[in-house]
Formats: C-alpha cells, structure tokens, sequence
C-alpha cells in the first residue's frame, strides 16, 4: 500500500506542473493563462488588422502626415528586427520569434499574476503578430518582411502594433521584476502573510 501512495503523490506533484510547495496558510490564486492569451490576441488583432488596413490603403514613399512631420503613417518592408536591425538574418529572426512564442506560453501554464499576464501577453501578442508576417509575406517563409508603419519624428525608426507591444510588455516585466512582484502572485521581501500583492 505504501507503494501505491507514493506513486499517486509523484503522479500528483507532476500534474501540478512541478510548481514549488505554497504556504498552506495563503489563499491559491487562480492560473492566469486564459489573461494572457485574451491579451495576446487583442494585440494580434490589432496589429494584423492595422497591417492590412496600411497594405490595402498605402503605398511606399508616400507619407500621411498625423500630426506635422512628428507623427506620420509610411509604410516600410522591414526584413530585420525592430528599428530595422539584422536585416540580414530574417530566418534566425523567425526562430527566435517562434521560441519567445513557445515559451512564453509554457510560463504561462502556472503563471498566478496579474501583471505578468499582461507583460507577458503584450510580447507573446506582439511576437506572435511580426512571425506571421515572416511566415506568410512576400519574399516567403522564414524570410517574410515586416509591415511598419508608425513614423514618429524623422529620427526615430518606423516601427508598428506588435514592436510597441513587445516593448512595453517589456518594460512592464522589468518594473514588476525591481519591485519584487512574482510570477506566483506574491511580493517577494515582503510578509507573505500581510502584503499579497495584487499583482
């Protein structure tokens, strides 16, 4: 009999996703996956339905001036990484993208925050809408050019939805990481008993 309990203790423990023990004494908080994909997709929308509207309406070299020449839509073929760097490399480009999409979604499994849900589903978003333009555009797969679109000043570079997700989402997880916020849900340097953060 001890055999068996033991077995159904490992087969639990490898079901819960090999999270570390929680205290007995705090509430479980619940998974925070299905908050990070309804984020990610949002973004995806917006970014394939802002790309489509720019390549049915735009053409190259032809501007539309927002807000004088400080905000400007033009659309550019990026085959590089954001701000148009490594442009020589639109298929390593592809596979990294490919990864940060594997991986963030395999966070997401045990992921219990609030805020790391929203960082996290602003890059998976943001990643998983300029690998769609690698994959499918022209010249082809794993080689596919970027749509960008968003001009703002003539020095900054043109860049479009997913770029600017995946940096705030960045920005977002760099903030919540100084200030002790985990991805569990609790605050670390904290008294988990007294300071659950709702992040």
């Amino acid at each position: 009999m001890s055999a068996v309990s033991t077995d159904r203790q490992r087969e639990q423990h490898t079901d819960d996703h090999d999270e570390p023990p929680r205290d007995p004494g705090l509430p479980v908080r619940p998974r925070r996956l299905p908050a990070l994909l309804l984020v990610a997709a949002v973004v995806f929308a917006l970014d394939l339905g802002t790309k489509a509207l720019v390549v049915a309406k735009m053409k190259p070299g032809e501007p539309i001036s927002i807000i004088d020449d400080v905000v400007r839509l033009t659309l550019v073929r990026n085959p590089g990484a954001a701000f148009s760097m490594a442009t020589g490399m639109t298929w390593l480009l592809t596979l990294i993208a490919a990864a940060v999409v594997v991986g963030v979604i395999r966070i997401g499994r045990s992921l219990r925050s609030v805020g790391w849900a929203v960082g996290l589903g602003l890059v998976l978003g943001g990643a998983v809408g300029n690998l769609i333009d690698r994959l499918f555009r022209a010249p082809g797969p794993l080689q596919g050019h970027v749509v960008d679109f968003i001009s703002v000043t003539k020095w900054w570079p043109v860049f479009n939805v997913a770029d600017s997700s995946i940096v705030c989402g960045a920005i977002l997880l760099v903030v919540l990481t100084v200030f002790g916020f985990e991805p569990d849900g609790t605050r670390s340097g904290r008294d988990d008993h007294g300071a659950e953060a709702g992040a």
